[in-house]
């Protein structure tokens, strides 16, 4: 009798302990899935998050603009977001720190038609430039115009929202900012349309991470978040060196994934994601940071560990 009521003592004891039980996390993203959260994407389907220990809540937000708020608020662990808007938001006061990088280069570009009159910069002297979000890309825009004798008053800023290719190809403006270089590049080039962009960090704008992880320090669990970005990293290495298999994993998980765009698109992505999600950059946060005040978007310079930290040395 003894000898049967040990094991069974034993087994309840395993089912009722939580110890085997995943983390739980949610991460809410910027915008629909696409090959810029490849490695969201991988690390959910190859088990690197169940291999942490952790169940990984994937949402695609309703309102691009909420998932910042919302983890501020602390209703969602995680939020895939932007350096530039990231020290905007700081300084309105919400309660964010980097903690982790997805797209470690700029994606952002000023668009115009490859066989159209702007030929460089300067040409854009009285002419029309669509924009989707106000602010920072006014900054990124003077920037680049800058260089070239331009400012915005030289030139007539039409808000296209997020119609940034069509309003080129349409001929409704001579050229987009904010359009990123993976997507509508190759959007145009199907639609048999070739654009052109001008790279911002080669024309005046400090280099910047398009995409970062954003957490409030105060409601975060440092251990679950260096476990996901452990696991992200992990995703990252098996995409660069399978390039054509995570393609076929990614796609695979929506009928929507798979169409040209988003195939040409995330070979163009590969070489910008953060090999390394948690290593922190300092002196880019500094340099961006100094930016933004110099262009007149914020009224103070804060220090970097405001604003972004490498949770793996954190204290």
């Amino acid at each position: 009798m003894r000898l049967l009521l040990k094991p069974l003592i034993i087994l309840a004891f395993l089912i009722a302990s939580p110890a085997g039980a995943a983390d739980k996390m949610t991460v809410l993203l910027d915008w629909f899935i696409n090959p810029d959260h490849g490695p969201l994407i991988i690390a959910q389907e190859n088990g690197y998050f169940a291999d942490a220990g952790l169940e990984v809540e994937i949402i695609a937000p309703a309102d691009p603009s909420a998932p910042p708020k919302l983890v501020a608020a602390g209703q969602a662990d995680l939020a895939v977001s932007y350096q530039p808007q990231l020290h905007l938001q700081v300084h309105e006061g919400l309660p964010l720190k980097r903690v982790g990088t997805l797209v470690a280069t700029p994606l952002n570009c000023l668009l115009v038609l490859d066989d159209g009159p702007i030929k460089t910069p300067a040409d854009l002297k009285d002419r029309k430039i669509g924009f989707s979000v106000a602010g920072v890309e006014e900054a990124l825009l003077a920037a680049v115009l800058g260089r070239y004798g331009v400012t915005l008053d030289d030139i007539e800023l039409i808000n296209v929202n997020f119609s940034l290719s069509p309003a080129l190809m349409s001929g409704q403006v001579d050229a987009v900012i904010g359009a990123f270089r993976n997507f509508e590049l190759n959007q145009m080039d199907i639609e048999n349309v070739k654009g052109r962009c001008f790279y911002i960090e080669e024309e005046g704008v400090p280099p910047y991470d398009e995409l970062i992880y954003v957490a409030n320090p105060a409601k975060m669990d440092k251990d679950k978040m260096v476990r996901f970005l452990k696991a992200t990293e992990l995703a990252t290495q098996f995409i660069i060196n399978n390039p054509q298999k995570s393609w076929e994993i990614f796609s695979a998980t929506s009928p929507e994934l798979q169409d040209e765009l988003n195939n040409r698109a995330w070979f163009d992505t590969l070489p910008r994601f953060a090999l390394r999600p948690a290593a922190l950059d300092a002196g880019r946060y500094s340099q961006f940071e100094s930016f933004l005040f110099d262009a007149g978007l914020i009224e103070s310079i804060n220090n970097v560990p405001d604003i972004a930290i490498d949770i793996t040395v954190e204290n």
